[in-house]
């Protein structure tokens, strides 16, 4: 058994997978897996008549390792997504329109049987997109057109108010008043942010601000928004046996501009982006969130290190790449 975390867990991880299969469960080994940041991912191996394995989700608040502030507004699009209800919420969303997630096997936010909202879900054993990228390239190719479908059915699902599929089900109303200006506000922050812990953001500072407000001054107004994963990348997607993909890490669902995931998905699938690329995307919009997105993969990164998130190195290096990225989208003087 190998696991990397609080022993006092190890228990209730158990414990619940029982719960969830069965008492004849037997457990193989323990494992947890590298990647969460606001949560705790454990595979729990059976052995025996039940030689399956599970996903524990642990929302532990001793496992998330971004720093908190007690005046933030849950009900704020970009604020931290984290817990079983934005996931059931996210989960159920996605299932009713045909976009493969995880199965969902238990979950509980009693903090009874566990000290911490849980779920144990369905283990996808086919590993991430991001993998087979790099070691089957057809098989991968076939996945990522899957990917585009499932996407396009999610774009298209529209809603005039923009926000968390769990705020906007239990009633409530979203901050602000567009999704431009949210974005603006937010990338204002990280610009301040990342001015003060990295020296090349700070010395174009002023530049960087008046660019933002150039950008957001062109973006016009818009009604309407789809339904968007906000944090796709290929490490997000693993596909299952029959190689269809399937989307994880899905808390934070919203309805927002799909401008900001069409943003985030040619950051993170590169050269594999134009698989996803579709028509019709407003380019005021495109410009403004691409720098946005830059300055919150500086600021972001560096506010994790703040705190005692364990791989340090590869956080310090996104940071570093897209520091360079922002100030390259400075216009030539």
């Amino acid at each position: 058994m190998t696991i990397d975390t609080e022993p006092g867990l190890v228990t209730p991880v158990l414990r619940i997978v029982r719960e969830a299969l069965g008492p004849g469960f037997r457990t193989a080994g323990v494992d947890r897996l590298r990647g969460g940041s606001k949560k705790g991912v454990y595979r729990v191996r059976g052995d025996g008549p039940c030689a399956v394995s599970v996903i524990v989700y642990s929302w532990a608040e001793s496992e998330n390792f971004w720093p908190g502030s007690e005046d933030a507004d849950a009900a704020h699009p970009f604020a931290p997504a984290s817990g079983l209800v934005p996931f059931l919420a996210a989960q159920r969303r996605l299932d009713h329109l045909g976009v493969r997630v995880p199965g969902v096997l238990l979950a509980d936010d009693s903090r009874r049987r566990y000290p911490a909202d849980v779920a144990v879900v369905e283990d996808v054993a086919g590993g991430t997109l991001e993998a087979l990228l790099a070691t089957d390239p057809a098989r991968a190719a076939a996945a990522l057109g899957e990917l585009a479908v499932m996407l396009d059915v999610m774009h298209r699902q529209h809603s005039r108010r923009y926000g968390r599929v769990d705020v906007l089900e239990r009633g409530d109303r979203a901050s602000g008043v567009s999704c431009e200006q949210l974005v603006l506000e937010r990338a204002l922050e990280d610009l301040a942010d990342a001015a003060e812990r990295d020296p090349g953001i700070g010395s174009a500072a002023s530049l960087l601000h008046d660019r933002l407000q150039e950008l957001a001054a062109v973006v016009p107004p818009r009604t309407s928004h789809g339904l968007i994963h906000g944090e796709l990348g290929p490490d997000h997607v693993l596909v299952d046996s029959s190689g269809r993909p399937v989307l994880i890490d899905i808390e934070g669902l919203m309805f927002f501009d799909v401008e900001w995931e069409h943003v985030f998905l040619q950051l993170r699938f590169g050269e594999q982006y134009p698989a996803l690329s579709r028509p019709g995307l407003d380019p005021a919009r495109l410009d403004l969130y691409m720098l946005a997105m830059r300055l919150s993969l500086v600021a972001g990164p560096l506010r994790l290190l703040d705190g005692d998130f364990p791989h340090r190195a590869a956080m310090r290096g996104i940071a570093e790449h897209n520091a360079k990225e922002a100030l390259a989208l400075l216009p030539s003087t």
